[in-house]
């Protein structure tokens, strides 16, 4: 077969019914709401309750995605869920997803590159769909509140849970986003600046619950000056890559990490014509979920024009970068 464009026909998202407040995080952490909205520009965001696990927001907001695409789970071919908090370290949260919602003939596996996850799962995906056509499906799912060090106020005030999801495909009606060109990183040298020690094989689970090392650890200067100084490099040098002038693209879709952060990334590139789209304030960082979250959010709102260009970029643990252009 020959490689044929790919095109998101539908987005779905699902977070928790729990809204958790700044004083609520902030106080066991010895912060209050002014200090987080100030370092972070977050107001709230949903926990998931102890009952519930990544494969139960995965399949929710896949549901979702499906309906609106108004695709049957039994045509989608893969089934992908980008995560670094799966339900189990094995089986893959994939296949329960995908006995969950019924998607009998898709192949199933997870993807963990942490918050970058969704992006590389997605244009790991597309370029399957390229060439073998049919519909998959991308979940990028995260239940954050589990890792969390309560008492650490430099972690436990930015994260959130939720999943949102995409399908691939061709679109019946012709008139989709469509997927221009992606790109993926890895620099290895900063794998040490996003972490949980604790829960593989190098240093298994012990018996100590008060082990700190069993929590998410994050040096956050150096996250801060990976995103403000190389990312607006590697972007630049993809759209060179793919021929696209900087101002072309209208709209940026980010991993939702830090609404402060992010503004000084947009500074940064200096794009003279871009719309940041950004739903952090609500709910704060919820890992690979926050890309196909906000996408969804926006293409529901309508926020982008058909023909716009359109800019996702994750970036996290490993540390990574995944870029897609999207003709909307």
């Amino acid at each position: 077969m020959r490689p044929r464009s790919v095109q998101i026909i539908g987005t779905g998202a699902f977070v928790p019914e729990r809204t958790v407040s700044n004083e609520e995080v902030g106080y066991p952490a010895g912060v209050d709401d002014a200090w987080i909205r100030r370092k972070a520009g977050i107001v709230s965001r949903r926990w998931a309750d102890p009952a519930t696990a990544t494969s139960d927001l995965a399949a929710r907001a896949a549901s979702e995605a499906l309906a609106d695409a108004g695709v049957a789970a039994s045509e989608i071919s893969h089934l992908v869920v980008a995560t670094s908090t799966p339900d189990h370290s094995q089986p893959p949260t994939a296949a329960i997803v995908q006995d969950m919602i019924h998607a009998e003939n898709a192949a199933g596996y997870d993807l963990n590159s942490v918050c970058s996850g969704f992006e590389f799962a997605f244009n790991t995906v597309a370029q399957l769909n390229s060439i073998n056509h049919g519909y998959s499906l991308v979940i990028g799912a995260d239940v954050y509140s589990r890792i969390l060090n309560p008492l650490d106020r430099r972690t436990v005030i930015l994260f959130g849970d939720g999943a949102g999801a995409v399908v691939l495909g061709s679109s019946r009606s012709g008139n989709a986003p469509t997927v221009i060109a992606g790109k993926l990183c890895t620099y290895g040298r900063l794998s040490g600046v996003i972490r949980v020690p604790m829960g593989g094989s190098r240093l298994p689970f012990g018996t100590d619950a008060n082990d700190e090392r069993r929590y998410f650890q994050m040096d956050g200067r150096s996250v801060r000056a990976f995103v403000t100084t190389m990312l607006p490099k590697v972007i630049r040098s993809f759209l060179s890559e793919v021929g696209i002038v900087p101002d072309e693209v209208r709209h940026l879709i980010p991993h939702q990490a830090n609404g402060v952060m992010l503004q000084e990334l947009v500074d940064a590139m200096q794009f003279c014509n871009l719309t940041q789209h950004l739903i952090v304030d609500q709910y704060a960082n919820t890992g690979s979920a926050s890309i196909p979250l906000t996408l969804d959010y926006v293409r529901r709102r309508n926020h982008i024009a058909s023909g716009d260009l359109v800019l996702m970029a994750g970036f996290g643990g490993g540390m990574s970068v995944g870029l897609t252009l999207i003709r909307w």
